[in-house]
């Protein structure tokens, strides 16, 4: 397969709370807005991917879904996050695989896990063989 673009799509309960969520509390880029002026579906730079938060949810919100967006300073982030208005589920700790991570949540419960990669982790090495 020959993946070209691709985006993760999400469908809140109330799509004008989560629109605001990504946009001011987390502070995304919108890439584009689309649809219906009234209540358009909105699509935000993500890193190198991109999140569209659009429609409605065909049941409840999703479960098991979790976004992983990794950060510069995660405890600046979290408390920034906390201070704004999200849902903080975790503050920042380092795990045993040796990353630092925050938990917050958006409006529907969707789990946004907060990484930084320490100085010296494997994952900022380059593993290619010379």
């Amino acid at each position: 397969m020959d993946v070209l673009s691709s985006r993760l799509l999400i469908r809140p309960i109330d799509p004008e709370r989560s629109r605001v969520f990504y946009r001011d509390v987390l502070g995304l880029a919108v890439q584009r807005e689309f649809g219906d002026p009234e209540s358009p579906g909105t699509v935000f730079f993500l890193g190198n991917g991109s999140l569209e938060v659009s429609g409605s949810p065909g049941t409840d919100a999703p479960s098991g879904m979790v976004l992983w967006m990794q950060v510069r300073d995660v405890h600046a982030e979290y408390q920034r996050l906390v201070e704004r208005g999200a849902e903080g589920l975790r503050e920042p700790q380092e795990e045993f695989w040796g990353l630092i991570e925050g938990w917050i949540a958006d409006p529907d419960g969707i789990r946004i896990v907060l990484v930084q990669i320490p100085e010296g982790h494997p994952l900022r090495r380059d593993q290619r063989t010379f």
